[in-house]
């Protein structure tokens, strides 16, 4: 059997006047090595995507970060200049996947924007500029050109006992490099949260009752997925529901052809 293959739906970006459908290489790269999946990016349309004949020819979901955020009148509120910046074709695409793949028991890995895209997807709401509150710390990404800098591991978030996650990664602290000035502010009813931050923030959450692997964190697991333990650990769970997916779909499909 091939590699399963993971979706990754895409972001639209202006360069030199044209308009691309593009992902960051760190979540490709951390899906093909870390997770050992393919990947097919999902072009970014606010119209036109078939959720289901998107769906029906993958094994997994990796909603990505961003730099920009999800709009605000995806979860009741009025949208401001200081919101954005927004995509809404990426919005339009990500939300019904995830709603869909969840229905479907599809495996789902959601990070930095896609976990707060899970939680808007289902009926949670989103808080923006979290550093300007009081009693909560900056988690915005530091301002230097080099990656590995800005990248850093270096904030601690506490792992539930009991939680999905504890099962990956084991229960209590471990360092993370969270990079992110909006949050989520009201989980959504059938999110439980995993981890949270010193300051109270929510940092990884899961499905209750998930037919399948269905996490979201809002740290950066892809891009130390090659050299720090808890990001491989976490890809490697994701691929390993993945593959299971995959292994059911095609013993369906060989019962299906034998009878």
């Amino acid at each position: 059997m091939s590699k399963p293959v993971v979706a990754i739906p895409a972001d639209i970006r202006e360069i030199e006047g044209n308009v691309w459908h593009a992902t960051p290489n760190q979540y490709v790269r951390a899906a093909v090595k870390g997770a050992d999946v393919l990947v097919f990016l999902v072009p970014a349309l606010e119209t036109g995507n078939d959720v289901d004949g998107i769906l029906d020819h993958v094994d997994g979901l990796l909603v990505s970060g961003s730099r920009t955020n999800v709009h605000p009148s995806l979860y009741g509120r009025e949208a401001t200049e200081a919101d954005g910046p927004f995509d809404r074709a990426r919005d339009a695409t990500s939300l019904p996947l995830i709603r869909r793949a969840l229905e479907r028991g599809i495996p789902l890995l959601a990070i930095c924007r896609g976990i707060q895209e899970l939680n808007v997807a289902l009926g949670g709401t989103l808080a923006n500029e979290i550093h300007e509150q009081p009693g909560m710390w900056d988690h915005r990404k530091p301002d230097t050109p080099v990656l590995d800098e800005a990248y850093g591991i270096r904030q601690k978030v506490i792992v539930r006992e009991g939680t999905c996650l504890a099962s990956v990664l084991g229960a209590g602290d471990i360092q993370v490099n969270s990079l992110h000035r909006q949050a989520i502010s009201r989980a959504a009813p059938n999110l439980a949260v995993e981890a949270v931050a010193e300051d109270g923030t929510i940092e990884a959450v899961s499905v209750i009752g998930a037919k399948a692997f269905a996490v979201g964190v809002q740290w950066h697991p892809e891009y130390w997925v090659g050299s720090d333990q808890p990001s491989n650990r976490l890809f490697a769970a994701f691929g390993d529901a993945v593959r299971a997916y995959a292994a059911a779909k095609q013993a369906v499909a060989q019962r299906s052809a034998a009878e």
